[in-house]
């Protein structure tokens, strides 16, 4: 029996996330179909996170176990001529028969892409954050630096999560611009549930001048999710790639 590896990329606009649920289309479950047409076979698609609803991927990370003749590298043609168009296989490949794309993970970094223009682009409203107020770029590159380090991220968390341990390391967190798109990009080992689009929510109040770069340690140590800025939408923020 073969372990394959999938490295997929994904619009998640019509999706309710990757994890395949009751009721709704996941990408989970489509490509596990696409698997399902090409080898008859029902397996257990294995990802290596659930991205939400309307959440995009350019290096979403999966396996699954199959006794299929089909050569490794060749998955990805296979699975491409059934998927939807807005789901593609960019890399199938043979690995160790106990790798396992979420729990061999040891880091991930997503980037968020925010439309700072007082008009809104129709071409972009699928793919960022549109927000038509001035932000103050520099402020806000200020208050990324201090969420480098390893931190208690309880305050970023959305208040329905259930984890046993809210402590993350974040090794990367920084701005660019590219004319009108501001990118926040950010590298961890892990991160909790909304706790990437809180904090982009929490750097456009700091853009906006309700918030200070100097109050994000205060907030990350008071552990209250209500001091943090709101949660920023999902269209914004892409899988970008995940490190093993």
């Amino acid at each position: 029996m073969a372990n394959i590896k999938l490295t997929i990329q994904y619009e998640g606009t019509n999706y309710i996330g990757w994890q395949k649920q009751p009721k709704g289309d996941s990408i989970q479950r489509e490509i596990e179909k696409a698997i399902k047409q090409i080898t008859g076979e029902e397996v257990d698609l294995i990802g290596s996170c659930r991205t939400d609803s309307g959440v995009h991927a350019i290096g979403q990370v999966a396996n699954f176990h199959t006794n299929s003749s089909i050569p490794p590298d060749r998955f990805m043609y296979a699975l491409n001529s059934k998927l939807p168009e807005d789901i593609s296989i960019v890399k199938s490949e043979e690995v160790a028969k106990d790798f396992h794309s979420r729990y061999d993970a040891i880091g991930k970094r997503y980037k968020y892409l925010i439309y700072n223009h007082p008009i809104r682009n129709p071409l972009y409203r699928r793919f960022v954050y549109h927000v038509f107020y001035p932000l103050d770029y520099h402020e806000m590159n200020k208050g990324i630096r201090y969420f480098i380090g390893t931190h208690d991220f309880t305050s970023f968390m959305s208040a329905n999560s259930n984890v046993d341990n809210p402590i993350r390391r974040i090794d990367q967190s920084f701005l660019s611009r590219e004319g009108d798109l501001i990118i926040f990009s950010i590298e961890g080992n892990g991160f909790l549930y909304n706790m990437i689009r809180i904090i982009v929510g929490t750097l456009v109040e700091i853009g906006r001048g309700v918030m200070k770069p100097h109050n994000i340690p205060h907030i990350i140590e008071s552990k209250n999710r209500e001091l943090a800025g709101p949660t920023a939408p999902p269209q914004g923020l892409y899988l970008e790639k995940v490190y093993y």
